[in-house]
């Protein structure tokens, strides 16, 4: 079993500067777990931890049925993918792969079957031949993921590994990573800034900041019910609008008042709401929540607010409207036929069931 879990698992460095701080993680077998979050936010450390290339400095960490904390990173039954591809320039694409098979002893027939056994899995056989300095980016990546592939390790270990490459191999690589997380059935972690990335890969996705874990469901949970603003606005694309003002109560509702405008709330809304009547929040809806009120029909007027249209950008599939209250600005994500004039105003919709509400000292989601 390729079971990785970490308990109360820290890193300290010199000045009591912590990286990593009491981190509580477990990894199912099997499972494709991301770690995503800012940069510094201690993802990178985590994981280097997990391979044995950073010494734990608190905390337990076992992979299976093994606490690896004193075990060598070579014994602990893992393989690495780094950002760089960490390939050597000298060596052909089978020396790459056969590389580290050949420290270990394998018969040359066993290494040759293996090689290109994972050379057919990722389309790099034509290869074999070449030098790194012959390839692509996404070439060198493939023939990175092939080094991992050949040793049948219990766990991958992706450090930021599409970071390098333009936006449309990218793409390519997620799938090819997809694809290949279902044709070899073992556990994964992967780490990446990128909050699309960790969407589509990830089975779960572990979101840090501060060297904390902020929150770990799967990625719909988390894009829909996030547990903190952070979360709220490092995962979704554009970010999720946040906006300041008060709770009201007006004739048994309850009521958002921006300060130039007033939308009124859920009735499932009124128990978790109740207790921050009179006080100052946060405001969270996201872009695609948020639409031109000529094409809803049967808009009620306690959710619809007038805001001016500064920027229109069309973005082919759809469009993004950059509009301004008069005390906040905010971004709306609409149909491509939908196109209003800049620079004047316009009657918004919000969907007030999918708007959330975060704490002002704690940040922590109410709603």
């Amino acid at each position: 079993m390729a079971q990785v879990s970490l308990r109360d698992v820290s890193k300290v460095y010199k000045g009591d500067v912590r990286a990593v701080d009491k981190i509580n993680l477990g990894i199912e077998n099997k499972e494709f777990m991301v770690l995503v979050g800012p940069s510094g936010c201690g993802k990178s450390t985590t994981l280097r931890m997990i391979a044995g290339l950073e010494e734990i400095s608190e905390g337990k960490i076992w992979i299976g049925d093994r606490l690896v904390n004193d075990i060598p990173a070579k014994d602990r039954d893992i393989a690495m993918v780094f950002q760089n591809y960490a390939l050597y320039p000298h060596m052909t694409v089978f020396e790459n792969m056969s590389f580290g098979l050949k420290l270990r002893k394998y018969p040359k027939e066993e290494i040759e079957r293996r090689v290109h056994e994972a050379a057919e899995i990722l389309g790099i056989k034509k290869f074999l031949t070449r030098r790194p300095k012959q390839l692509s980016g996404g070439e060198r990546q493939r023939v990175a993921l092939g080094r991992a592939i050949v040793r049948k390790p219990m766990v991958f270990l992706l450090d930021e590994p599409l970071s390098n490459l333009d936006a449309k191999r990218r793409v390519q690589m997620r799938t090819e990573i997809h694809k290949l997380r279902l044709r070899l059935q073992t556990t994964f972690i992967y780490v990446t800034h990128d909050q699309t990335e960790a969407m589509t890969l990830g089975d779960r996705i572990c979101v840090m900041n501060d060297g904390k874990i902020q929150q770990c469901a799967d990625p719909m949970t988390i894009y829909d019910k996030p547990a903190n603003k952070f979360v709220a606005s490092f995962i979704g694309s554009p970010p999720i609008n946040i906006m300041t003002g008060k709770i009201i109560k007006k004739e048994r509702k309850y009521y958002f008042d921006e300060g130039k405008f007033q939308v009124k709330l859920v009735e499932d809304m009124y128990k978790a709401i109740a207790p921050y009547e009179g006080k100052e929040v946060f405001f969270g809806v996201r872009a695609e929540d948020i639409y031109d009120k000529l094409f809803v029909t049967e808009a009620s007027p306690e959710n619809t607010i007038r805001a001016a249209c500064e920027v229109v950008e069309p973005l082919g599939s759809e469009v993004y409207l950059y509009l301004n209250s008069g005390k906040n600005t905010f971004v709306a994500r609409v149909g491509a036929h939908n196109k209003p004039d800049v620079n004047r105003d316009m009657d918004l919709v919000i969907d007030m069931g999918k708007v959330h509400f975060f704490d002002q000292q704690t940040e922590a989601t109410i709603i």
